[in-house]
């Protein structure tokens, strides 16, 4: 059956985002630090869901079945469960010490007048090892902090550089909700957009660490962290194993199986029964992401059947005036992902939100599947460690008790890494023929 293409089928998408955004903006303007997150996305898609699925009944279309159908997409849900799984082995993990294991580790390692630098690097090895910037700066704030006291150093500096790190890690991590959301909606394999993703994001590290050792004046400092280093082995055994290529599910189970064994061997007092314990802790927090994928899903599956997606497929080809090369697409990805996550200031809603309409555009503009996840999440990633009302800023302000406008302005990472993923797109010589044109993507 044809689909007719229509603007008002996005007007669901729209309210979403008026609802998740408005509210955030409300709570904001009365004072309350986190803001955006007082009404939470799965609870503000609802009534989103109800007006999609009111256009699609007008249409006379099965809106039930069109919504269920969505939300139990292979992709969706082969998505939740590497959400659980991510979320029992980044929580067992921190339980057993392997995140105070791999903070002892790098403090140790760090050079005395390369503090920053080192920050950057520490915070960077740690995000790309458990998947969260938040977990993140929650374990290498209190570090940062105690490091800008005693060394002298601006706060919004150092706090920036923990930052960075942790924005790295998010968009590369092979346990990052936002790699698995963009690979997962793409059609990519895991390693491959590591891969393609690492090629833009090392320059941009490196760059960042050369301009936070000119910001910062050389001091020594110690850390009273002390952990066993085995304990931070599960994490290289992880990434190792995910850079050969085995299965992301086989990955998490490993690594969820061997995080136990280590901290039963190395852990203080730790048993099974706390393992179990933990792993349904990791399982709740991945619960709020898991309720809005299978909701988005749903909605995307609703906007697609009553044109909604085609709509903006032709609006984006108008707007490339009939061009429909790899930069054109690229960029269209780009812009499309970076407004998702201003309006609703979370990267991951934000792939989710538009990972169907941007695998559509590659389709169209010849752009492979592990391209269009790396440029899908780096611009949902970049604006998200910058804006002040994001969770990354706001925690880390919180922490520290600084201003999240200041805060913005000194996470060099995101700034440079924007600014080299836009000369990647820009850049005119590529290979030919390694993004063949693939049919229209069905689902969201």
């Amino acid at each position: 059956m044809e689909v007719r293409p229509s603007a008002v089928a996005l007007t669901p998408l729209l309210l979403f985002l008026a609802l998740f955004f408005g509210a955030g903006l409300y709570f904001t303007a009365q004072g309350e630090a986190m803001g955006f997150y007082q009404l939470r996305a799965p609870v503000a898609i609802l009534p989103a869901l109800a007006l999609g699925a009111w256009l699609a009944h007008r249409r006379r279309l099965p809106a039930g079945e069109i919504l269920l159908r969505g939300m139990g997409d292979p992709n969706i849900m082969m998505m939740c469960l590497i959400f659980l799984l991510a979320g029992a082995f980044a929580y067992v993990s921190k339980a057993i010490g392997a995140v105070d294991a791999v903070v002892a580790l790098g403090i140790g390692a760090l050079p005395p007048g390369l503090i920053l630098p080192g920050l950057f690097v520490l915070a960077s090895l740690i995000s790309l090892a458990i998947g969260t910037s938040m977990g993140t700066i929650a374990a290498v704030v209190p570090i940062a902090l105690g490091v800008a006291d005693a060394s002298g150093l601006d706060r919004t500096l150092v706090l920036g550089a923990v930052l960075g790190g942790a924005m790295f890690g998010d968009n590369l991590s092979v346990i990052s909700d936002t790699t698995i959301a963009a690979t997962r909606s793409q059609g990519a394999e895991m390693r491959d957009k590591f891969r393609e993703n690492f090629r833009i994001a090392l320059p941009a590290a490196l760059a960042t660490m050369v301009l936070l050792a000119f910001l910062g004046d050389s001091a020594p400092v110690t850390s009273d962290v002390s952990a066993s280093p085995w304990l931070a082995l599960p994490y290289a055994l992880v990434l190792v194993l995910a850079l050969l290529g085995l299965d992301v599910l086989v990955v998490l189970g490993i690594g969820l199986v061997l995080s136990a064994g280590f901290g039963l061997a190395f852990g203080n007092d730790y048993d099974l029964v706390q393992f179990a314990g933990d792993v349904w802790i990791g399982f709740e927090s991945m619960v709020e992401i898991l309720l809005l994928s299978l909701l988005i899903g749903g909605l995307g599956a609703l906007m697609k059947a009553t044109g909604g997606l085609e709509w903006l497929a032709q609006v984006i080809a108008r707007f490339a005036r009939g061009h429909r090369g790899r930069r054109t697409g690229e960029f269209s990805i780009a812009a499309l992902s970076t407004t998702a996550d201003v309006f609703t200031a979370n990267n991951t809603v934000a792939i989710l939100v538009s990972g169907g309409v941007a695998k559509d555009i590659a389709a169209r503009h010849g752009i492979s599947p592990r391209r269009a996840a790396s440029v899908l999440d780096i611009f949902a990633c970049v604006p998200q460690g910058l804006l002040p009302y994001g969770a990354q800023i706001l925690l880390a302000a919180s922490l520290a008790s600084v201003s999240p406008l200041a805060l913005s302005g000194s996470v060099y990472y995101c700034w440079i890494l924007g600014l080299v993923a836009i000369g990647f797109m820009a850049w005119p010589s590529r290979t030919p023929g390694r993004a063949p044109v693939a049919a229209p993507a069905e689902g969201a």
